[in-house]
């Protein structure tokens, strides 16, 4: 195993800084409950620093979704080639996030609810998340007519699992409901 020496690691930029603390305080405790002055604060930058690369709350809100969209993405096509690269993967790519510590949920279907009627840029950049979701998840389907409508509804269906794994005690009951209606669309397909 390779060791990494730290003096090699590059120091994020004070606006890497702030875009993660960002990244993590809105989606662990959501966007409205998180001030500007917490995010200066622990991202270890002065107002003038942080005004300086995001002008306003909204613009961070708007940059926060955009990485978080870049980076789970990278992760759900990850993990799906992990569990297999085929539609029988999903479940267990989801099995995975809805099982990690920090699991809280949608951070699209969060933002639309905190703050859609009110920042129009918000479901604007949802929207795209879950359209390019649905496209990744028709990337695995077998070729058929409907293959489109089928990665909309298997969307849909996974935004379902999300929140109720996000209250429910155990994930497992969104996720057994999920993979049944997987099985359901493959079934009919044959």
């Amino acid at each position: 195993m390779q060791t990494i020496d730290p003096a090699t690691v590059p120091t994020p930029s004070a606006r890497e800084r702030i875009l993660l603390t960002a990244h993590d305080l809105f989606y662990q405790e959501g966007i409205r409950a998180t001030g500007i002055d917490r995010v200066i604060a622990e991202s270890g930058v002065t107002k003038v620093t942080f005004y300086r690369h995001f002008p306003s709350k909204n613009n961070l809100i708007c940059r926060f979704l955009e990485y978080r969209h870049q980076r789970w993405m990278a992760w759900f096509t990850d993990a799906l080639t992990r569990h297999g690269g085929e539609i029988t993967a999903l479940v267990p790519a989801l099995a995975e996030w809805f099982r990690d510590k920090n699991f809280r949920g949608c951070a699209f279907i969060n933002s639309v609810g905190e703050l859609g009627g009110t920042l129009p840029e918000v479901v604007d950049i949802s929207l795209k998340h879950k359209h390019d979701v649905a496209d990744v998840i028709a990337s695995l389907l077998p070729p058929s007519q409907d293959g489109q409508h089928d990665a909309h509804a298997l969307a849909v269906a996974v935004d379902g699992a999300i929140i109720r794994a996000q209250f429910d005690q155990s994930p497992d009951t969104a996720l057994l409901a999920l993979d049944r209606l997987l099985k359901a669309l493959l079934t009919a397909k044959n």
